[in-house]
């Protein structure tokens, strides 16, 4: 056997071998997200304002050890708990959806105290009238709204606790009992022993649970706190009391929870967009190349297995978006093999041999596939880079795709080409050829494209500026985002009339048009849990998510997918100045990015859709991808100019689009198949998504022929 199929086939089955042993079994290798399989996603700020900067560090890490240790009592299987930045906690709590409750246990404070009661009518009618009292005494309130006056100082705090209990009163409502320890117990012994005729009291973050009079000296340790418990309340307040308080307040700056509805439904979706995708691509590729497109189609099934293992490899989490990023690599996978086909095709039109045309078909595609695949991964790395979430999870899937591609496109396939030549008798490769005589002057458009483009870009600068807030989505103008299911159709006006008999007038409701049972509520405020529960009594709705992003968190966001998109665009301009030795085409090929990244936005403006991050992925996504088209042409730019010496720039640019029209249709083509099918059958979650894919795929195709390639000229005297 020859050894460079020797190689190749030992390399193909080491990586095939290695893949399915690190992803098999796929449960078990590779964790699903919380967009997935239901869950919260929250981002908490610890509040350190008051606190000496010396034992700032200290404070939050005590947060952290307080909040996994209620999370461990709470039995939450496999949470995520990590410190972010110097200030910040974020927790990943799968299959957690009652968010009222997780809220109470990660996020109360629980800070009890014991506080004497002032009885003085007189004092505190002053106090609440707003006129000044001594600085030792201050108002609290109970959850009646009841008005206490109490003193500042406590006299006995949470540290005095041992247990924290359940148990039930006379009455056999839910109480929560305390033990304290052996020096609370003689502290509290003490303080009921020089207080007995006076109000003690309980108070749990500034709220007054309680407030019985001290009827004797009480010992033994013992105290309880009452009130109108659920025996899930008082069951969830004894967790909170028997791990300890917070070392400082905290507030929740970002929310995310998705209920199982819809995680089983986004799988169910995923895999259905993912199987029409693919089928789609296979059957063009077998159409177009014949036995070529059925090895690429081959390529493509090794593609998704490298994914698999390669997830499996790090135990990556599985998301949505990761899902739509593996759909997208089936169609991005195909521009290498496409290019390497179309590189056999002119060389058997020239009248080489299969044989040499298979060797040369592949030597000249090899540094543009390298080439155009680099710029994607800069993007990708860029998305983990300033990414959050599942935003991390589709930069990851879309890393390893385009690293599978390469390895599938150069070794797979030509491995099975080497033994189909030596072995098998291959003596014709037909494919169809529908551009091979394309002889157009596209370069004396240019006038009325930048023109048109510009008409474009300004109409959507325009409705963006109208548009407002009402432009970005929750990640960065903040608010709060609710979703629900109907078990029957409810009109808008139906659910606006319910929303204003709950008082909740600056709501935004959304519609989809392809499911009349679901709906998105907005809102700046949080309003879940009141229309949460007026819906599921009136119409019989399931909430399917919540989201919530306070207005801190959406800068920070912001700020983040600007720098995301900035750093992409520089990193592919120093990129294809380096490949390429001159920034003119360098500077052309990072203007058309950008005009394609600007007509997405603008097509999102002119339909009403929103920028949130999910967009900003696929707008960087677009940035990675429209490139490739552009390098292709750039790569047979540079080819022609060796040869052709005499030849000026115009009529060597015009040549290399024509020449490589027909990959430049067929890879767009194949892409847009599969965003086609994501966009079709996804879901909303992922619709946005897919039509900002959809409209940067048509554009960049677009603008590689008409924007990058005729900028090249810029600055230079051309005769036409």
């Amino acid at each position: 056997m020859d050894k460079r199929i020797q190689w190749r086939l030992v390399a193909s089955l080491a990586v095939l071998g290695f893949s399915l042993w690190s992803a098999l079994p796929l449960n078990k290798k590779i964790n699903l997200g919380l967009d997935l399989k239901g869950g919260m996603h929250l981002v908490m700020k610890v509040d350190t304002r008051d606190i000496p900067a010396s034992d700032k560090d200290d404070v939050v890490e005590r947060a952290v050890e307080v909040i996994r240790n209620r999370i461990d009592e709470f039995g939450v299987k496999e949470p995520s708990i990590i410190r972010q930045g110097s200030d910040e906690i974020v927790l990943q709590l799968p299959g957690v959806t009652d968010r009222k409750r997780a809220l109470s246990i990660v996020g109360r404070t629980a800070l009890l105290e014991f506080k004497l009661v002032v009885d003085d009518p007189k004092l505190l009618s002053k106090a609440l009238a707003g006129e000044e009292i001594p600085p030792e005494y201050e108002v609290l309130y109970d959850n009646d709204g009841n008005a206490f006056l109490v003193e500042k100082k406590a006299l006995l705090t949470g540290d005095a606790i041992n247990k924290a209990y359940v148990s039930f009163d006379s009455y056999n409502r839910p109480v929560v009992s305390l033990e304290l320890t052996s020096e609370g117990g003689k502290a509290f012994a003490d303080i009921t022993g020089r207080h007995v005729g006076e109000r003690l009291a309980i108070i749990l973050d500034n709220k007054v649970q309680s407030a019985p009079e001290i009827r004797q000296k009480i010992t033994g340790g013992r105290a309880m706190i009452t009130g109108r418990f659920t025996p899930e309340e008082a069951n969830d307040l004894a967790l909170v009391l028997r791990v300890g308080a917070l070392p400082a307040p905290m507030e929740v700056v970002e929310e995310r929870t998705v209920g199982p509805l819809l995680g089983q439904d986004s799988i169910k979706k995923g895999i259905l967009s993912a199987l029409i995708g693919a089928a789609l691509v296979f059957l063009f590729m077998i159409f177009y190349y014949r036995l070529s497109g059925f090895i690429a189609d081959l390529a493509l099934i090794f593609n998704v297995l490298i994914i698999l293992g390669g997830l499996g490899l790090f135990h990556a989490t599985l998301t949505l978006p990761g899902i739509a990023g593996i759909i997208l690599t089936l169609g991005m996978a195909v521009d290498a093999n496409v290019l390497i086909n179309e590189r056999i095709k002119e060389e058997l039109r020239s009248g080489n041999p299969i044989r040499t045309a298979v060797r040369a078909g592949y030597e000249r595609a090899f540094l543009t596939i390298v080439d155009s695949n680099v710029t994607t991964l800069i993007a990708a790395l860029m998305l983990f880079q300033f990414g959050t979430g599942p935003i991390k999870g589709f930069a990851v899937t879309l890393s390893i795709g385009i690293i599978a591609s390469m390895f599938t496109a150069i070794v797979f396939t030509r491995l099975i080409f080497e033994i189909l030549l030596q072995y098998g008798n291959l003596s014709r490769l037909p494919m169809s050829s529908f551009f091979s005589e394309a002889d157009f002057d596209f370069l004396n458009k240019r006038h009325i494209a930048y023109a048109l483009s510009l008409a474009v870009i300004a109409g959507g600068v325009i409705s963006f500026v109208m548009r407002g807030n009402s432009m970005y989505g929750i990640d960065f103008a903040g608010g709060y985002l609710q979703e629900y299911r109907f078990s029957h159709p409810v009109s808008s006006q139906q659910i606006r009339a319910e929303l204003d008999g709950l008082g909740v007038k600056d709501a935004v409701i959304q519609r989809f048009r392809d499911d009349k049972n679901t709906v998105i509520i907005r809102s700046k405020n949080d309003l879940v849990d009141k229309i949460d529960k007026a819906f599921a009594s009136v119409f019989d709705a399931k909430l399917l998510r919540v989201e919530r992003v306070g207005p801190s968190i959406g800068k920070l966001l912001k700020r983040k997918a600007t720098l995301a998109v900035f750093w992409s665009l520089l990193g592919i301009l120093v990129y294809v100045a380096f490949r390429f030795h001159h920034f003119n085409f360098a500077i052309a090929a990072v203007i058309a990015l950008l005009h394609d990244v600007l007509v997405a936005l603008s097509f999102l403006a002119f339909t009403g859709r929103r920028l949130d991050l999910l967009i900003v992925t696929a707008l960087l996504t677009i940035a990675g991808y429209s490139v490739n088209d552009t390098i292709v042409i750039y790569d047979r730019v540079r080819e022609k100019r060796r040869v052709l010496r005499r030849r000026g720039l115009y009529e060597i640019i015009n040549i290399a689009i024509n020449e490589t029209l027909g990959r430049t249709i067929i890879t767009s083509l194949t892409t847009l198949l599969v965003v086609l099918s994501i966009f079709l059958f996804g879901g909303e979650v992922l619709n946005d998504f897919a039509f900002t894919l959809l409209v940067g795929i048509i554009s960049g195709t677009y603008s590689t022929i008409f924007i990058a390639s005729p900028l090249v000229l810029a600055g230079r005297n051309v005769k036409r």
